[in-house]
């Protein structure tokens, strides 16, 4: 089922519904606008690159009810042509970083800037978490220009260790637990990225606003 904006709905399996839409733009947009609505006896609403899953409880609203909320949400927002980001608020995450990875001086290279300009941008930007995915507590960060962009490197790491902070196509990101990866490495932090015994276990939740921040070694 499409909605007039080019949003489409799919059901998936007895109790969830998969909303697409065009862009990570998007999802973020419809996304936030969702989760500030989202009807009681939901269980989960989890945002990806380019679609949001609603899946509802046994006690929950119906598919057709889910449905219908999603598209009506989603062809608001979109008609509203609401582009701007996420707004600050008291859960903006800040993230102290020594900028001291790997990859650090070949990735400055690579993207024509001395290594002081990688830095000096990578904190300048404001990121937002658009997704979360790959392992527990691991954000995919996206700002609002390209000039970050670089590819994956051409062959993966066995090893990156916890902490990690990392770019890779169009996103950054920091490893919560020592993994295998094959993101390009520019500097560690000692952020706790998952918890899994606090309160709210991840550390970057999607929709969040998060800020890097230079520190010594």
């Amino acid at each position: 089922m499409s909605g007039r904006q080019g949003a489409v709905l799919r059901p998936m399996g007895e109790h969830a519904v998969l909303l697409e839409l065009a862009s990570l733009d998007e999802v973020l947009r419809v996304h936030r606008a969702l989760d500030e609505s989202r009807p009681r006896g939901l269980v989960d609403l989890v945002p990806a690159a380019a679609t949001v899953l609603a899946v509802s409880g046994p006690d929950g609203p119906a598919l057709a009810a889910i449905g219908s909320w999603l598209l009506t949400t989603a062809e608001q927002v979109l008609a509203a042509h609401a582009e701007a980001p996420p707004v600050a608020s008291d859960d903006d995450v800040v993230i102290p970083v020594r900028y001291d990875g790997q990859d650090l001086d070949d990735t400055a290279e690579l993207l024509g800037l001395g290594v002081d300009a990688l830095v000096a941008l990578h904190t300048s930007s404001v990121w937002t978490v658009g997704f979360s995915g790959f392992a527990p507590g691991f954000g995919y960060l996206v700002t609002d220009h390209e000039r970050l962009v670089v590819p994956r490197l051409r062959v993966p790491r066995t090893v990156v260790p916890a902490g990690s902070v990392a770019l890779a196509g169009a996103f950054s990101g920091v490893y919560p637990r020592a993994s295998p990866g094959g993101w390009r490495l520019i500097g560690t932090t000692d952020a706790v990225l998952w918890d899994a015994a606090a309160e709210r276990p991840a550390l970057l939740a999607p929709g969040l606003r998060v800020r890097f921040e230079a520190v010594a070694g």
